[in-house]
């Protein structure tokens, strides 16, 4: 059975076909978010922070990392990023022992990235560019990490699943050259906005069991990329991911603060067997009854876990590294 181990210093997470979902929290991201972005500039790290502690005690079990600011300063992604990423890096690692992803699109920050983070992070990402295949794979392979496959190439983004499929071919098969096996490469099949295409969430569908069978490999998306440009985004989001846990998607990159959405995935887990008696979402009932008694989800996730942490003498959970 395949399974993509990341880890941190002392946390381990397994994404599996027979695993539970696994949720990566996106907001450390400060594309399309302008005062975040403006505030890492600045150095003020506080909503990393926030951002941090909210999506773990919502539900994230992976923190993805992306310092991917343009400088009004400096505009050379090449010189200020890499540094910005190590500072990120250090901070969250700092404040939770969840395993974290590094993101970024510039190929020194992702070397920094390795450099810095504990653990076994995961990669994003490898695209089947030719230039991306020929950094990435070797990073991959020198420190020994799983890595998101994302299914485009050379040629850009094509709207044909068949496409899609033979470009995540090519990044399996041009790793295996590399000798990173297939259970290390986390493929994102692409998720299309249904607002534009009304057979994207059919495709996904098709495409991830297809992954799953043919290739043998994990999968992830945007989940909110399904739902882009409409309204009432979260209930379209929210009615996606279990389908698309369904049809044997393993992850996705997604806002964990979303109550909505977190609940559709908790009762995906239980309706899929991966979550033993229902203790997962037994325990997540007590934080809905919290929000309908006034709380904000995101309060009380925090003071949930705040308990949780408290009942096993502030332990930390996970499987420590020898």
């Amino acid at each position: 059975m395949t399974r993509t181990v990341i880890e941190s210093q002392t946390k381990t997470v397994t994404i599996g076909f027979d695993e539970p979902f696994c949720v990566i929290g996106e907001r450390i991201n400060p594309t399309g978010r302008k005062k975040l972005a403006a505030q890492l500039e600045a150095s003020d790290f506080s909503t990393v922070e926030k951002d941090a502690l909210e999506q773990v005690a919502c539900g994230a079990m992976v923190l993805d990392i992306n310092a991917g600011v343009v400088y009004n300063s400096n505009p050379n992604p090449n010189e200020t990023e890499p540094p910005l990423m190590v500072k990120m890096l250090q901070l969250v690692q700092g404040l939770t022992d969840t395993p974290l992803c590094i993101d970024s699109s510039v190929p020194a920050a992702l070397e920094a990235g390795l450099q810095t983070a504990k653990g076994r992070p995961l990669l994003n990402s490898v695209t089947g560019e030719e230039d991306r295949l020929e950094f990435v794979l070797p990073l991959v392979k020198k420190y020994n990490v799983p890595v998101v496959a994302i299914s485009n190439d050379d040629t850009g983004i094509s709207e044909d699943p068949e496409v899609r499929f033979a470009v995540a071919k090519k990044i399996v098969e041009r790793a295996a050259d590399f000798g990173i096996p297939a259970h290390d490469i986390v493929v994102d099949p692409l998720v299309m906005p249904v607002g534009a295409m009304g057979t994207a969430g059919q495709q996904v569908f098709t495409l991830v069991r297809r992954l799953r069978e043919d290739l043998g490999v994990n999968t992830t998306c945007g989940a909110s990329n399904i739902s882009f440009g409409l309204p009432q985004r979260h209930g379209i989001n929210a009615a996606f991911l279990p389908m698309a846990i369904g049809a044997g998607m393993t992850s996705a990159i997604m806002n964990p603060v979303r109550q909505v959405e977190m609940e559709a995935i908790k009762a995906a887990n239980f309706l899929m067997n991966n979550d033993a008696n229902g203790s997962a979402w037994i325990a997540f009932s007590r934080v809905t009854d919290a929000v309908a008694e006034g709380a904000s989800f995101a309060e009380a996730a925090q003071a949930a876990a705040a308990a949780s942490s408290g009942n096993r003498g502030g332990r930390r959970g996970g499987r420590r590294r020898s």
